[in-house]
């Protein structure tokens, strides 16, 4: 059995399901999962009428909804004491001060964002957790930021499963480049804006507060704090 035949199998199996949201869950809290690539190759299969297409949108926005709240209650469990023994006058602790208001302010904005940032997602949502950002307000712009995601992956697949309906490996490889076209011109665009702000407040190089790319940078330390527990 070649590789191909495996993939029809396991996309053509009900389990498929399952093993989507399970992946998506993981990724939350556990960024090495690859959900992304799991979901658009089933929305490349998808294309040729198996797993079913809304199903596939569903469960990887239901498993990225859950995983995200997993990250929320680590940092709200973990993060929150260890930002509490940060010297007030140090570096990260301005960081997180910047992190908390912008988050604060945009907290939607930023979710949504930084889903769409290599390591982002993980970071916001366990810095949400930490600055104890209300739940209630986390579930409803999470649930958001999850939809979207669940449906542009899974739409990412379809595209290029419709352009090689008769090829979905080539499918798998339009889909997947569609996908890391997107994230490099989010990550060119946030850079740009960065640099075009510190500019006009003579720091070159520094990220300013109002900026939702710099929030989710200032989240980071958050993650780092709470990985290093």
């Amino acid at each position: 059995m070649d590789l191909l035949d495996l993939l029809h199998d396991t996309m053509s199996s009900p389990w498929v399901y399952l093993a989507i949201f399970a992946i998506a869950v993981l990724d939350g809290f556990f960024p090495v999962v690859p959900s992304e690539t799991a979901v658009i190759t089933a929305g490349v299969f998808a294309a040729s009428g198996a797993p079913y297409l809304p199903a596939v949108i569903l469960v990887a926005a239901a498993g990225a909804l859950v995983g995200d709240h997993v990250s929320y209650a680590i940092g709200r469990g973990g993060g929150t004491r260890l930002l509490d023994r940060l010297p007030p006058d140090g570096r990260r602790r301005a960081a997180i001060d910047r992190a908390r208001r912008g988050i604060a302010t945009r907290g939607g904005l930023i979710l949504t964002v930084a889903r769409y940032i290599p390591g982002g997602r993980t970071a916001v949502t366990l810095t949400m957790g930490a600055v104890r950002y209300p739940r209630r307000r986390f579930l409803v712009f999470d649930a958001l930021a999850a939809s979207s995601w669940g449906l542009y992956s899974a739409l990412v697949g379809y595209v290029g499963g419709l352009a090689f309906e008769q090829d979905p490996l080539r499918g798998l490889l339009l889909g997947l480049g569609l996908a890391l076209t997107v994230t490099v011109v989010v990550e060119v665009v946030r850079w740009l804006r960065n640099r075009r702000r510190a500019a006009r407040a003579g720091e070159p190089g520094a990220a300013r507060a109002d900026e939702p790319g710099s929030d989710a940078v200032s989240a980071g330390v958050v993650s780092r704090q709470v990985d290093a527990r």
